[in-house]
Parts: structure tokens; C-alpha cells; sequence
């Protein structure tokens, strides 16, 4: 591969902007300077960022099932996936697959996760991807399989991360259970006269399985050192209990009580970027601008929609005053850190993955320009 000169760009080092240059060769980073040169790539002051890491998205089910009842050809699916992801300046993705539903009757969560699983796995292998595909195992612990389905995928080579879940009506997410019933009966069609019937279930469910899976699955991922998040926490005993079992990760806590024992934990507190940008939780939860206000969050997902996750990025900038390359943090270094990937991709370092982003802002409203992965372009 030839060398490659980024020049009169804003770097987003990992502790200052610099307009300067930054040299690629094979893939690789292999220079930076605070200075304009008259030859290779004038990007006439943009921004230049690292690679986005998105560490939960559910869009690949989106694109499996775009709407209820209709199942996309999976190949198409993935393809399209992965193509919104580079479209939105993500360069590495943890595909969020979760094993066990919530609602009545089949769906990808029961009956395709296998075959996605195998499909991202194909894809990556054989390099048709434009982005680094891992794989995040989300755990419905009250779905009785889950602690069996997922220690078949244990030693799998994609999977960097397991997230335990219960969306048990009655807590967590939807401790209002007008809530809970609002959002069901309106994005799966569960009929009134079937809603109630439907949260007694899901509250056996709970009872019967949920403890005994979530034993089996905190014993794997210590024993295979994977990374691991508590979701959806409420209380301090949530996180208190995620803290004991070595989770690394609160994943979208609903409440400020929450976010901080998880701070005070040493947990990192990921909020999803459509909470932030839309100015609050669709479920009537903690906002995630009155988390990143309080300095208590420490990662952002774009959760169901890719293009969101980039312009967090300045609407924490924006709402905090801070510089961008620290308001980036939460879709960049530190994104790699929590999934043991910060040694060769999250920051503007010399010898690190050339995973860049140019970026043009017009009325705070970023506009992705190019975005490349180990140096190639991919949107």
C-alpha cells in the first residue's frame, strides 16, 4: 500500500487538536506532525478523528426484520448492515445478537441468532466486510436455554463482550408497568386483552431461570476473560451485584442513583447517543445529557440508530464546552479500552490502525466527509 498524507486537518490527538499532518503507511500510522505540508491529502481544516467503535447496535436486526413479520435475506441483511456502519463512521463493532425474546411467539432473538452469528463470522473471515465485525452476546436471563445457548458460542473468535439482561415488567427498564405496556402493546402488537397474561409469564420466567443463569454465565465469562455488562441497571443493589461478579460495564442505567454507584464501582457507564440527542429516554428513564453534565458517563452506543453515535460526539462537545477530542472519548479510546482492544485502535497514535474519519461541521450538525479502515477507504 502507498503512503498516505493527511494534511492542514485538525488531528483529535488523545490530549490536544493539532492542524497538522499525519502520515499512514500500510494500514498504519507512522507519523504525526503539528505541521501543513505541500503534498498529499489538504484537508482544508476539518476534523480528522479515529475510528468510531460502537459496542452495542441492534441494527443488524433491523435489517433482518425491517418490519414485523418480514424476514430479509440474511446475506442482504448483513451486507446492508455492515455498509450503514461505515456510512456512519463506524470502523469496529461489537453486533449486538441477543439469545432468548421478550415477546410472544418466534422472532431472530429465538429462532436466527445462530445463523447470524455464523454468517458475521463468514463475512468477516473471508473479508467482505468494510468494518471489524466482534460479536456481543446479549443474555435474556429469564429465557430458559439462554445459559446453554450461550456457552456453545463461549471460545467463539468474534466474541469479545456478554451483557445480561431481564426485562421483567415490574423493574429495571420499565419499572412503570403503564410503560412496559405502552411500549409492547405499540412495537410488537401484543393485543390488550393478551398484555396481562403476557407479564405473568414473563414474571414466572424470571423466577424459575434467571439466577441460575446468570450463575453459569458470570462463571464463563471469568473463565474466558470476556468482557461483561450489567443492563439496564435501577439500583445500587444492581450494581453492586454486577460489581461482585466482575462486570466491567453498566450498560444504559436507568437512573442517576445507578450511574453513580456504577461510578463509584469502577464500572464504565455506557448511555445510548438517541437518549442524548432526542433529550431523554423513551422509556421515561434517567437522560443520558443529564449523565454526561454530571461527567458520569464514560461510553456511548448508537444503539438502534448508526448515525447517531458520530453526532454525539458534538452534542456532548456543545452541551459541556468541551474540546472534541475529548467529547469523543466515549466512541473512541475508551470504547477500545472496555473491550480489550485499546492497543492498536481508538486514538491518533503513531503505530495504531489507520481507522480515520474527516468530518466537516456546518451549524453543529456533523457531515461525515470520508472515512477509511487500516488505511483503505470505505465510505
Amino acid at each position: 500500500m502507498k503512503e498516505q498524507i493527511f494534511t492542514n486537518y485538525c488531528l483529535q490527538l488523545p490530549t490536544a487538536e493539532v492542524l497538522g499532518t499525519l502520515l499512514v503507511k500500510d494500514g498504519i500510522i507512522s507519523d504525526i506532525q503539528p505541521d501543513v505540508v505541500s503534498c498529499g491529502h489538504d484537508g482544508e481544516g476539518q476534523y480528522l478523528l479515529p475510528g468510531l467503535i460502537e459496542l452495542h447496535t441492534d441494527n443488524l436486526e433491523r435489517c433482518i426484520s425491517p418490519r414485523p413479520g418480514i424476514r430479509w435475506p440474511l446475506t442482504s441483511a448483513i451486507t446492508y448492515h455492515d455498509r450503514d456502519l461505515a456510512a456512519a463512521g463506524i470502523t469496529t463493532v461489537c453486533d449486538a445478537i441477543a439469545i432468548g425474546d421478550v415477546t410472544p411467539g418466534e422472532s431472530v432473538r429465538k429462532s436466527s441468532y445462530d445463523a447470524m452469528i455464523q454468517a458475521l463470522y463468514s463475512h468477516q473471515q473471508s473479508q467482505r466486510f468494510l468494518v471489524d465485525h466482534r460479536l456481543h452476546l446479549r443474555c435474556e436471563l429469564g429465557y430458559e436455554p439462554v445459559a446453554e445457548i450461550v456457552l456453545q458460542y463461549a471460545q467463539h473468535p468474534l466474541l469479545c463482550l456478554i451483557s445480561l439482561m431481564d426485562h421483567t415488567p415490574g423493574q429495571r427498564q420499565f419499572v412503570k408497568l403503564d410503560k412496559f405496556r405502552e411500549y409492547y402493546m405499540g412495537k410488537h402488537g401484543i393485543s390488550e386483552a393478551e398484555i396481562d397474561n403476557f407479564i405473568k409469564e414473563r414474571l414466572e420466567a424470571q423466577k424459575e431461570h434467571a439466577q441460575k443463569n446468570r450463575t453459569v454465565l458470570v462463571k464463563m465469562a471469568a473463565e474466558h476473560r470476556l468482557s461483561m455488562a450489567s443492563h439496564d441497571d435501577a439500583t445500587v443493589e444492581h450494581v453492586e451485584q454486577a460489581a461482585s461478579e466482575g462486570a466491567n460495564i453498566s450498560e444504559f442505567p436507568t437512573t442517576l442513583i445507578a450511574a453513580k454507584t456504577a461510578k463509584e464501582k469502577s464500572l464504565q457507564v455506557l448511555m445510548g447517543a438517541p437518549n442524548l440527542i432526542l433529550g431523554g429516554s423513551h422509556s421515561g428513564n434517567v437522560s443520558a445529557m443529564e449523565l454526561v453534565q454530571l461527567d458520569l458517563v464514560d461510553l456511548i452506543s448508537s444503539d438502534y440508530v448508526p448515525h447517531s453515535l458520530l453526532q454525539s460526539i458534538f452534542v456532548i462537545a456543545a452541551a459541556t464546552a468541551k474540546p472534541i477530542y475529548e467529547a469523543m472519548q466515549p466512541v473512541t479510546a475508551n470504547a477500545a479500552s472496555a473491550i480489550g482492544l485499546a492497543g492498536d485502535r481508538g486514538t491518533l497514535e503513531v503505530g495504531k490502525r489507520a481507522d480515520l474519519l474527516t468530518v466537516h461541521l456546518n451549524n453543529n450538525i456533523p457531515h461525515l466527509t470520508s472515512v477509511f479502515s487500516q488505511g483503505k477507504r470505505t465510505a
